[in-house]
């Protein structure tokens, strides 16, 4: 569906025709102004109409569609294709989730396709009317306060994702070490997480370079120093997200370690209590075979001095596990 549309002139928005068709001429005749239309998960039928208006290329019109995209730029004849995977933070469940914004450049319009519930683009529109010098650099600055809004906000969750890590960490370095299983757990889903983030900011790099670069199309050539700006943090999250991946590792390997230094702990002791439950059996196995002439079989004091040999011998063994660590 059609979110917002608008011609927006020296900055400043203004009232326009209701039909696509004829607004976009209307900016087109003004010369300094531009159109840009936001649409929120379109369908086939919803989209059709907009990318005829627009020429845009049939194959940039197949993933705005269906979406699930990775971060890219393309160029085409008569329009600039951008793909954007915004993050969410989920603080209830602690989970990363992934959106796309799919920005659609050309001659005196930009469109602008929001998949998910990441990045609300209303919000950027919001700002950019309130800063009409940045706005009136046309769709050059539409694209750039997405781009800044997108990445900003892979800082603000890779420091969500690292107060994570810090709380794993002390739960796998405590003294009690917490419950291994339910640690396991959330190691492997925070690196789950970590992932989602790397597979949103990692691809993102070099479209942003190419930006950066000044060397595409229907980008204003001013606007190189702030698409090195957004390059430069994406960099730091990016550096920030494989920070955490290593770490997760480490942590990994680490809760790994102390369970098999736990299961060794729990082995010798096992070991120490069967050693001491074997003496008083072999005793007792021993006496117990039915032979006429054993050694004291008919003494009074046999059974209780066997007895006592027996707690005897257990108690030695316990000793001498306990100063050994087993017990």
């Amino acid at each position: 569906m059609i979110v917002d549309s608008a011609i927006y002139r020296d900055g400043r928005r203004m009232d326009g025709p209701a039909d696509l068709s004829d607004a976009l001429d209307e900016a087109r005749a003004n010369g300094d102004a531009f159109l840009w239309v936001g649409l929120h998960e379109p369908t086939a039928q919803e989209f059709d109409h907009v990318s005829t208006e627009f020429a845009l290329h049939p194959l940039a019109v197949e993933d705005a569609l269906k979406a699930h995209q990775r971060p890219k730029l393309e160029v085409y004849d008569d329009s600039l294709f951008v793909v954007l995977k915004p993050v969410v933070y989920e603080p209830k469940s602690d989970r990363v989730s992934s959106g796309e914004v799919m920005v659609f450049m050309g001659d005196s319009f930009v469109v602008t396709v929001r998949h998910g519930e990441g990045a609300p683009l209303a919000a950027v529109r919001r700002r950019l009317e309130a800063e009409p010098e940045v706005l009136r650099h046309g769709p050059t600055a539409v694209l750039y306060a997405i781009s800044d809004e997108v990445v900003d906000h892979y800082i603000d969750v890779a420091a969500e994702l690292q107060v994570d890590l810090e709380e794993l960490e002390a739960d796998v370095f405590s003294p009690t070490g917490g419950n291994p299983a339910n640690t396991a757990e959330r190691i492997y889903t925070a690196k789950r997480q970590v992932l989602e983030f790397r597979r949103a900011s990692s691809p993102l790099a070099a479209p942003m370079e190419k930006l950066a670069a000044g060397t595409v199309p229907f980008v204003n050539q001013q606007a190189k120093p702030f698409f090195r700006d957004v390059s430069d943090h994406l960099i730091r999250a990016s550096e920030q997200v494989e920070g955490l991946d290593r770490l997760l590792s480490d942590v990994l390997s680490a809760h790994l370690a102390q369970m098999g230094v736990r299961q060794n702990d729990d082995m010798r002791k096992i070991s120490a209590w069967a050693a001491m439950a074997a003496v008083p059996t072999m005793v007792a196995g021993i006496y117990g075979m039915n032979f006429d002439h054993m050694p004291e079989l008919r003494w009074v004091w046999s059974y209780p001095a066997v007895v006592l040999l027996m707690a005897g011998a257990v108690l030695g063994l316990y000793r001498l596990f306990k100063r050994r660590g087993w017990m």
